[in-house]
């Protein structure tokens, strides 16, 4: 490689990666935090579900008492799974009768007990997991600046990736079996910024492409509904089938009797290893009622396997069909494969450990990214001024990053002893603690001491999680197992873990002079 193309990557690698650095290591952390966004919702309320995606609901039941309380006629109405809890989520839609009072032409949103019929409104059924979830995509800053600048910041991110790899080409296998602890600093950081960024490369390519897709693909989508639909969003949704057959409100009531949980167990029986994971449920009530009962192949039998069935109600013939092993086209396949390899939902708890270890692999190669960027410029030919403002910069960077994860392990804490602790106490919790320790680290100058606090503070305190939940719900860690309720469990032991490594790092830690 000739010095003009080896300069080019170099300087597109550096500063792409020292731009986004702390906002990306913030994605990455979270975001591996959240591929256990279930357990750990489910580990906060102390319950537990089947580990499966299906629909385990008695609809017939569910749907009578909301009736009494919504008043259900001429709605539509959309029950789903987003995630493996005990709580679906339940869509309304205002009534098509034009002469119904005006609070049942209004919408509502709400999530429902499976077990007890109880409903959350998003607020009330917000938690930790949702949390992390959401802080992995930047969710908390206003929409859509968060959405976009997490886009932007993994768009940024693949071109560190390509230009990483073009830069260590002809010594990426050579380098990639060095390392040399005991060499000076620079070397250190280079070795484990090498070796762990191709350990974790694919990984990383993976999610810098999906969550770029995911975040951004309104501007990617804009050009093309103004170009090729000239406007109309709602064709595209159709063509793309993101929108349900309309059926027409007769405004007369329905004089056939019907049960809904017969209709689902109906089209589950049509295919072996299927799961219902959304019912709709068009003009309820209605002689116009139709009911869609949609699924999919469990992953280890179909990687892409969506089926529907459609009935009629009136006279309870089925009307239409999709049939999940032959009937998947291309559209399918490219809709549900970025999901599925972006959440790592397909191979059960191994693949979302593997996946939480190569999220935190990439956290420890953009820390490494830094330090290797503060070292090469801590030169003595350069002014004084200019090396502690390069100091400065990367102990901010630092504070930010490093305290992560401290703070979560208490936001575990407090998220159990204040349960049910509300979305505005939760953001007080987590950012305003996160901006006092920040702080602290700031002023306190010392990068060494920095790094081994959060290890050995995070260690303490992931520790006292499973304690903490042991001593507040009575459902210590061996009891959960005992009676299988495997999340709750998986929470409580995933911490003892995590904690008895970082607290093995930081008694290994040998302390290095702090740049001031």
């Amino acid at each position: 490689m000739n010095n003009r193309n080896y300069n080019i990557y170099f300087h597109t690698h550096t500063v792409s990666g020292i731009v986004i650095s702390v906002v990306l290591f913030v994605i990455f952390f979270a975001g591996s935090f959240s591929f256990f966004r279930d357990e750990i919702n489910n580990w906060e309320r102390n319950e537990s579900t089947a580990l499966t995606n299906e629909i385990q609901l008695e609809y017939n039941k569910a749907l009578n008492k909301l009736d009494k309380e919504y008043i259900l006629h001429g709605r539509n109405i959309t029950i789903s799974k987003p995630s493996n809890e005990r709580r679906v989520a339940v869509y309304l839609e205002g009534t098509k009768d034009t002469l119904a009072p005006a609070k049942q032409k209004e919408g509502s949103f709400f999530y429902l007990d499976t077990k007890t019929f109880k409903t959350f409104t998003y607020e009330q059924s917000y938690s930790l997991g949702e949390f992390l979830y959401r802080l992995h995509f930047l969710a908390q800053i206003p929409y859509p600046v968060g959405y976009y600048l997490s886009g932007f910041v993994a768009l940024f991110f693949l071109f560190a990736i390509v230009t990483g790899v073009l830069l260590h080409w002809k010594k990426i296998v050579s380098n990639f079996y060095i390392f040399r602890p005991k060499e000076k600093l620079k070397t250190l950081w280079t070795d484990a910024h090498t070796a762990l960024g191709m350990i974790g490369l694919p990984f990383q390519f993976v999610y810098a492409v999906t969550g770029a897709f995911f975040m951004i693909k309104l501007l990617i989508v804009a050009p093309a509904v103004m170009t090729l639909y000239k406007g109309d969003q709602s064709k595209l949704y159709k063509e793309l089938e993101y929108t349900d057959p309309d059926y027409k409100f007769d405004n007369k009531k329905l004089a056939t009797p019907f049960n809904i949980d017969q209709l689902v167990a109906k089209a589950k029986s049509n295919w072996k290893d299927f799961e219902i994971t959304r019912v709709f449920i068009q003009n309820y009530g209605d002689a116009n009622m139709h009911v869609l009962v949609e699924g999919e192949m469990l992953s280890n039998k179909k990687f892409t396997g969506i089926g529907k069935v459609v009935y009629r109600i009136s006279d309870g013939k089925e009307i239409a069909k999709k049939n999940p092993i032959t009937q998947n086209n291309y559209l399918d396949v490219v809709k549900n494969v970025l999901y599925r390899i972006h959440f790592g939902d397909y191979g059960g708890y191994a693949l979302r450990i593997v996946s939480f270890v190569l999220g935190i692999i990439t956290c420890f190669v953009i820390i490494s990214g830094v330090m290797i960027w503060l070292v090469a410029r801590q030169k003595n030919n350069l002014p004084e001024k200019k090396r502690r403002f390069n100091a400065a910069v990367v102990r901010i960077y630092l504070a930010i990053c490093l305290s992560m994860y401290p703070i979560t392990a208490l936001a575990f804490i407090g998220a159990k002893i204040f349960y049910p602790l509300s979305q505005s106490n939760l953001f007080s919790l987590y950012f305003g603690e996160w901006l006092l320790l920040t702080l602290f680290f700031i002023l306190k100058k010392n990068d060494a001491f920095t790094n081994k606090f959060c290890l050995l503070s995070g260690s303490i305190l992931g520790f006292l999680i499973p304690i903490t939940n042991g001593i507040v719900s009575g459902n210590w860690f061996w009891n959960s197992f005992m009676q299988n309720h495997i999340q709750v469990f998986f929470v409580d032991v995933f911490w003892i873990v995590l904690a008895s490594i970082t607290l093995y790092i930081s008694f290994t830690l040998k302390s290095k002079k702090a740049v001031s």
